[in-house]
């Protein structure tokens, strides 16, 4: 696929555009959306497999022992790359806990790999394209726009999506409600309900 059609697909599936500011009112809105799904039916993370930063394929069945925030991402998506300093610095703070930060791309591998040279990463970057966004969908997930994360549990359960840039306050929850469904002080339907404050 060349990056002019890549371009072309994400445009046309983007309802929201990269670069526009999201308020807490959409994100609240967006959250109760997905909620009020979640209370009907459990929605789980499907298997699959994208290539990384090393050209080598990755399947996702080897995080299948720790909970998961998927942080779908581009480079050229200004909030995205705004988040990834603080990706980082919470994969640092919880490297001895159960939790997996991996990075999606929604681009080309060569742009990734090139913008990899220039900024750090001390979590997996699996690239997918259009692949990427069937990720999401395949789970079950409306993929509308970027960034786009995904609270998972270690057993594959989507505990929230989280649609626009994630900041300090969002994953000082997300962490806390991943350490208290590892430790048994709440169950899934308790931290889908804590998660719906984000």
């Amino acid at each position: 696929m060349t990056k002019n059609s890549l371009s072309a697909l994400l445009i046309s599936l983007f309802l929201f555009a990269c670069d526009q500011p999201t308020t807490d009112d959409d994100n609240n809105s967006i959250s109760k959306e997905f909620n009020q799904s979640a209370s009907i039916e459990k929605q789980i993370l499907r298997d699959f497999e994208l290539i990384g930063l090393n050209g080598l394929i990755y399947q996702s069945s080897q995080w299948n022992n720790k909970a998961k925030l998927i942080n779908f991402w581009a480079t050229w998506c200004a909030p995205c790359r705004r988040e990834i300093p603080l990706l980082n610095k919470t994969q640092n703070n919880y490297s001895g806990m159960p939790i997996q930060i991996i990075g999606i791309a929604v681009d080309l591998f060569d742009d990734v790999v090139s913008y990899s040279k220039e900024t750090e990463f001390n979590y997996p970057i699996l690239i997918g394209e259009e692949d990427a966004i069937a990720i999401a969908e395949d789970s079950g997930v409306d993929f509308i726009g970027l960034p786009f994360t995904m609270v998972v549990t270690k057993d594959n359960e989507i505990l929230k999506t989280h649609i626009g840039e994630i900041k300090k306050h969002h994953i000082e929850l997300i962490t806390q409600v991943i350490q208290d469904i590892h430790s048994g002080k709440i169950t899934t339907s308790q931290a889908k309900k804590q998660l719906g404050k984000i």
